[in-house]
């Protein structure tokens, strides 16, 4: 993979539509996994315990099937089944207020500021819960942020299931298309785990655990 390096100048984009510069949100942006920390700052820490309790068949299913996506949401069931979508907003956007600057790592932010001395669309691409990340892409100014969705029922609230499929490894350039068609022109893309392979193998210049300061 490339190594980062200093983005051209704004006068080098060419063409009507910006490309994309993709970037990871978990392990890329930030130094841990979000959507967990966030799970555990909202739950008391004996409910977090009982919950971890309630998760060791998923966890042990886990050990077979591989599915990252399917234990997320057994832990979606188990720690938010019943909130409402306007109080998970909330307590979201109290979240990264508390968290931002611990979770985001320096040299990778610095290398989102310079991008955006270009001519680029600034896309957060993330297998985390798109409304967990969405105060993080807001603060960073972010023109996107393509997450896995989660499912409420009729009364607005969580239900535990996804509203689609994890945007994780393939599903990460299928949304990429789903959203900026299939023509897209990825300039870079930024990942550090197999889910990012398929993202950047479509980026021109693909970057692969390039950040590694921690706050």
């Amino acid at each position: 993979m490339a190594q980062e390096r200093e983005p051209e100048s704004p006068t080098a984009a060419q063409g009507s539509d910006p490309p994309i510069v993709a970037f990871d949100f978990d392990g890329t942006l930030t130094v841990r996994d979000s959507y967990t920390a966030f799970l555990k700052w909202r739950t008391p820490p004996l409910a977090w315990a009982l919950g971890g309790v309630r998760l060791i068949p998923a966890a042990l299913a886990y050990l077979v099937h591989r599915d990252r996506g399917r234990i997320k949401a057994d832990a979606t069931r188990v720690y938010l089944a019943g909130v409402s979508r306007e109080r998970l907003e909330a307590d979201a956007r109290r979240f990264a207020e508390q968290h931002s600057r611990s979770l985001l790592r320096p040299d990778a932010v610095a290398a989102w500021k310079r991008w955006r001395t270009e001519r680029v669309r600034l896309i957060i691409v993330t297998a985390s819960p798109d409304v967990v990340v969405a105060p993080f892409a807001r603060g960073l100014g972010a023109d996107d942020i393509l997450g896995t969705p989660l499912a409420y029922d009729e009364r607005d609230r969580i239900t535990g299931a996804f509203a689609a499929p994890n945007c994780r490894g393939p599903q990460k350039v299928v949304r990429l298309k789903a959203a900026y068609g299939p023509g897209l022109r990825v300039r870079a893309a930024y990942g550090d785990t197999g889910g990012d392979t398929e993202m950047l193998a479509i980026a021109e210049e693909p970057y692969f655990k390039v950040f590694t300061a921690r706050p």
